[in-house]
């Protein structure tokens, strides 16, 4: 048994021997716990220092459990690690060292690999269907894939963002064993696994911590999701710093992306985990954590954090890409190719300007930071699940436009990401979906549709009604992808473009990657820029992009070795002029003159 791969918890069920398991909860808010194994009669267990209950119980792995927090109130561990009969059924005592890894060498990849792949792994048919998909993906020239939230949810349809047990892979995706055997997979295949976790806020559906921990919880700060996370609690602290450390030792994950890491209060703490985790993994081993955060707060990439999800990089192109200008969008409205111009030089867009949605400051200066602190996108589950229909960019955008975009996107030296079903084109929706119960269903629902009521499309209560019922599951099945669409001749040319596309990436961006640093970019037209980076080897890769209805002038055209060119150069020579969606990369051995 791989007991190596472990980490030790403050909290939870840790098997002590074969036939003996030690049991810890914090529950400052009670008199007395309980601790109920089925089979066995309920044993009391001992109150420690600073609200802690623990014992050391007769049972072994496969013991099903609760705590009896009060008389009529029995609850799931907080810190279960498996739960077959959903949130509010009892937790499962796991072997942590049951499984036998297959690549226990794997130490992961350097950051300026990464190629990441987001997924949903429901959709893909659980742990086991996106084992299948493994090969077609790594052949695409990915090298990481990202996972949805995996923390148990309620029901067995959900984004993964309502999930309340942190510890406890989703039992409707397969077994903990199962979780394992899939990075180990993915391992085989030469592919890091990131897992997306959630610290700033549980889900409404089983989480029982108020009940008997209310401190976990600020009575005088909330966040769109209800009250905030304490994280001036050390139980609270320890609890995530442990669960970070769970999915990394135990799941052997390369990486986490720290999720919306704005309504976290406790910057410090944010601060100094990276340090935290580094010292409490492996030497040598690549372990690469990333932030999604509102706030582009540029401090935290420096405190540790690899990268951050780059929205404005996104929303810039979105604009320029749809001309929609509604929501979060008017903040790019006034001038997308400026905002794009200011990604691809300094890393954010909103570098501490006023924002025209919410009237506040908003974002850090960024420019001192690598190109590689960046993940660049053109589409996640957020951009296009967060739509009320749930479109993706081929619908909205020309395909002329949209190839053009990507030879930015997986050429330049910020780390590209894809959503699943983006690499063939496809056209199938992503829509929101739960499976809550009829009550908190119909809430939901009605909830999300007057989010929309301030979109024009969405000012009628008739139109509202079209949006689809997140609890309905025609909903979730709406959002499968199809093997039909993937095999059809035109979704199999497109993904033949970006299989070429990363196979240039490969040869000519990665190895040149560490170190790139941004030269600046023009504004060369009302749709256009040029982009320059360093690269590590003392090269200048340029990229122009075009992605307007007319041709621009460039007079300062990219020089040297023309790497891609969309649509192809009619001649052998680099042109002054860019066509209309067009898009050219260059390598230069000596920067341009």
């Amino acid at each position: 048994m791989n007991r190596y791969f472990q980490h030790p918890r403050h909290a939870g069920a840790t098997v002590v021997d074969g036939g003996h398991t030690r049991f810890r909860l914090w529950a400052p808010s009670c008199d007395t716990v309980a601790l109920e194994v089925e089979g066995h009669a309920p044993a009391p267990m001992s109150r420690r220092k600073g609200g802690w209950y623990e014992c050391v119980f007769p049972c072994g792995p496969g013991a099903r459990y609760r705590y009896r927090v009060a008389p009529d109130l029995a609850v799931p561990d907080p810190a279960s690690c498996y739960q077959p009969d959903d949130v509010h059924g009892p937790s499962v005592v796991i072997d942590p060292g049951a499984y036998d890894w297959q690549y226990p060498r794997w130490s992961g990849r350097p950051w300026h690999d990464a190629v990441i792949y987001e997924l949903h792994v429901g959709l893909l048919g659980g742990y086991a269907g996106v084992v299948r998909e493994l090969p077609r993906i790594a052949a695409l020239g990915v090298t990481a894939i990202e996972l949805m939230p995996l923390s148990e949810i309620p029901g067995g349809r959900n984004w993964g963002y309502d999930g309340v047990l942190p510890y406890a892979p989703e039992s409707a995706y397969g077994h903990p064993d199962d979780l394992k055997a899939l990075v180990d997979a993915a391992h085989g295949h030469g592919l890091m696994v990131f897992l997306d976790v959630v610290y700033n806020h549980f889900g409404p559906d089983g989480n029982y911590l108020a009940s008997y921990a209310a401190p976990f919880f600020r009575a005088d700060l909330s966040t769109p999701w209800g009250a905030a996370i304490d994280f001036r609690q050390p139980a609270v602290r320890t609890f995530f710093e442990d669960n970070a450390l769970y999915w990394l030792m135990e799941f052997r994950f390369d990486g986490l992306r720290f999720d919306a890491v704005q309504a976290i209060a406790e910057r410090n703490w944010l601060c100094e985990l990276p340090a935290r985790i580094r010292t409490r993994t492996e030497p040598g081993r690549h372990v690469h954590l990333i932030v999604e955060n509102e706030n582009n707060d540029a401090g935290l990439l420096r405190a540790g954090y690899r990268a951050q999800w780059n929205d404005d990089a996104h929303n810039a192109l979105h604009v320029l890409l749809t001309g929609e200008d509604e929501g979060y969008y008017a903040n790019f409205t006034p001038d997308p190719i400026a905002a794009l111009a200011r990604v691809l030089a300094e890393g954010f867009a909103f570098q501490g300007e006023i924002s025209p949605v919410t009237h506040k400051p908003r974002g850090s200066p960024s420019g001192d930071l690598p190109s590689d602190r960046f993940i660049i996108f053109l589409q996640n589950h957020d951009q296009i699940g967060n739509r009320a229909l749930g479109e993706r960019l081929n619908v909205l955008a020309s395909e002329p436009a949209l190839r053009a975009a990507y030879g930015l996107v997986l050429l330049c030296p910020q780390i590209p990401m894809l959503f699943m079903g983006e690499e063939w084109g496809s056209r199938q929706p992503f829509l929101f979906f739960t499976s809550h119960t009829p009550g908190l269903g119909r809430i939901v629902r009605d909830g999300r549709r007057k989010e929309f009521a301030a979109f024009s499309h969405f000012a009628s209560e008739t139109m509202r009604d079209t949006i689809p019922d997140p609890n309905a599951p025609e909903t979730f099945t709406a959002s499968l992808l199809h093997d039909a669409e993937r095999d059809a001749p035109e979704h199999v040319a497109w993904a033949a473009s970006i299989h070429d596309l990363l196979a240039l990436r490969h040869r000519w961006i990665m190895p040149r990657l560490a170190g790139a640093r941004a030269m600046g970019a023009q504004v060369i037209g009302p749709k256009a820029v040029v982009a320059r980076w360093r690269m590590g080897d003392g090269t200048v890769l340029a990229i122009a992009l075009n992605l307007g209805s007319a041709s621009v002038p460039m007079p300062d055209a990219p020089r040297g070795q023309c790497l891609y060119a969309q649509p192809m150069l009619e001649t052998d020579g680099i042109s002054d002029v860019l066509p209309a969606c067009a898009v050219m990369v260059c390598l230069a051995e000596v920067p341009d003159e």
